[in-house]
């Protein structure tokens, strides 16, 4: 076996080893190996870290919106050129196929420093003239430090979609990312080093959410909290931070509805409805993970379906043909399997998939068949719950009314499918649909100006564009009398 790679912390601007000397194993989801050791940090971590990130606020809070612009346009720079090294580390490190983190998540995190590099540029303030005799204007200015913390199903993509604005609007950063998923992160440190962000502007603090997670959103110097990830964490964290009244931003889980019509563009909307069902093994908060489908063609749908499932390839991460890698960890086998046996309990029968995949050479991978269940009643609990895997159910409808009870049933309000070619339909369910997103005729058409999150239990406030910079900056309006 060769020699475990040791993850570090990044703390005002250099690579350090956790206070306390304690690491965690990291392992590889596609060969259940341990390949890396991850620092076990906590609470003295993390008050170094925003110690720094404390005394760094002063001088970055005023620097000139350019000086951000240019050191994040770097940092965005040095991502693309370091493309096929931070895809390879986030493909072993996820499970997830390598041409997907080449073609998605790399880029898009890169997207992400560039795009609010140029943000910041045009992050306006407002005036407003009172009756000709003074005028009133808006001045925004950043928080101090904030707390970044991100999950481990899209890690370098969802990290940096929070740390770019909080920097661009001159923030200064602690950041966790997910402790089953922390390479990118940490090469990210590197990247940050190479591109010459001031010390301490950036902390990277390694570990378990229930100890450096806790201790940064608990701490009374951080200001405001930005945290992706499962909906009872966004609960213990929103306990932990409203009584400090810090800002919180929580993007948490979705049991998201994907409503096709008989008058759907029917080849579009299949070959879209296997991406959205089963891109990144099902693990992505936007999956449509209940497939309604208007009673006509829905007999068509389901062999369809089932013979285009049936042809995904269950592999290793590196092999090009490979469209569902590895679960994330053994612990999330084991749930995503307890769904289906809970589906079958619940009177479900499972059409193709839900069975343990032996890759050879790889015997020890987390491998599973992507599932497609059929007879469950809308509100059983494998209709209710998430399950964030490789998992759908699908069920059909014969009203308007009927799929909106159906759609609108569950506590998670994030995103939604619609697929039709009636305008006005369109726009009805659009406006009735219980989701803070919603795509017609398209799935994961992303406009980084506009705003992300859910609704319900899907989390609170928006991230994306304008709405990032609001979040990470305070506004104070000015009164001047003529």
């Amino acid at each position: 076996m060769s020699e475990l790679i040791k993850i570090r912390n990044y703390v005002n601007g250099k690579l350090v080893d956790p206070v306390m000397g304690k690491y965690l194993e990291n392992i590889n989801p596609a060969s259940g190996e341990v390949y890396a050791l991850i620092p076990d940090s906590d609470g003295k971590d993390v008050d170094a870290a925003v110690k720094y990130a404390k005394e760094a606020f002063h001088s970055w809070s005023k620097t000139s919106i350019e000086y951000r612009h240019d050191i994040l346009s770097k940092i965005s720079d040095l991502i693309r050129d370091n493309l096929k090294l931070l895809a390879k580390a986030e493909s072993k490190d996820n499970g997830k196929p390598l041409w997907l983190a080449k073609e998605v998540d790399i880029p898009r995190a890169a997207a992400n420093f560039k795009f609010f590099a140029n943000a910041i540029t045009l992050f306006a303030s407002q005036a407003h003239e009172t009756d000709q005799t003074a005028i009133n204007y808006t001045i925004r200015r950043p928080l101090g430090v904030v707390s970044c913390i991100s999950p481990w199903n899209l890690p370098l993509y969802l990290f940096t979609w929070k740390i770019a604005p909080a920097l661009a609007a001159g923030n200064t950063v602690v950041a966790k990312p997910s402790e089953l998923t922390p390479m990118t992160a940490f090469l990210l440190s590197t990247i940050c080093m190479e591109a010459g962000l001031p010390a301490g502007v950036l902390n990277i603090v390694h570990g378990y959410g229930h100890s450096a997670g806790q201790a940064m959103v608990s701490h009374d110097d951080v200001k405001a909290v930005s945290f992706t990830g499962g909906t009872e964490t966004g609960q213990k964290i929103a306990t932990l931070a409203a009584p400090k009244f810090k800002k919180l931003s929580l993007e948490l889980g979705g049991k998201n509805p994907n409503i096709i019509f008989a008058d759907c563009d029917y080849d579009d909307m299949l070959a879209t409805t296997i991406q959205s069902s089963f891109s990144n093994q099902g693990q992505i908060c936007l999956c449509g993970s209940r497939i309604f489908v208007e009673r006509p063609i829905y007999e068509k749908f389901k062999k369809d379906f089932v013979e285009a499932v049936r042809k995904l390839k269950v592999g290793h991460p590196d092999q090009p043909d490979t469209r569902i890698g590895a679960l994330v960890s053994a612990s999330h086998l084991d749930k995503v399997k307890s769904y289906l046996e809970l589906a079958k309990e619940e009177g479900g029968k499972i059409l193709f998939g839900g069975k343990e995949v032996i890759v050879e050479g790889f015997e020890n991978g987390y491998y599973l068949e992507p599932a497609i269940i059929e007879g469950l009643a809308f509100d059983c609990r494998t209709n209710q719950e998430e399950i964030f895997g490789p998992v759908v159910s699908i069920m059909p409808f014969d009203t308007e009314k009927e799929v909106l009870e159906y759609a609108n049933s569950v506590r998670y309000g994030l995103s939604c499918s619609i697929w039709t070619q009636n305008l006005k339909r369109a726009t009805r369910i659009s406006s009735e649909i219980e989701a803070g997103i919603v795509w017609v005729n398209t799935w994961m058409l992303r406009d980084l100006r506009t705003p992300f999150g859910g609704m319900k239990d899907s989390g609170i406030g928006r991230e994306g564009g304008l709405d990032a910079l609001n979040f990470f900056t305070e506004a104070k309006n000015v009164c001047i009398k003529y």
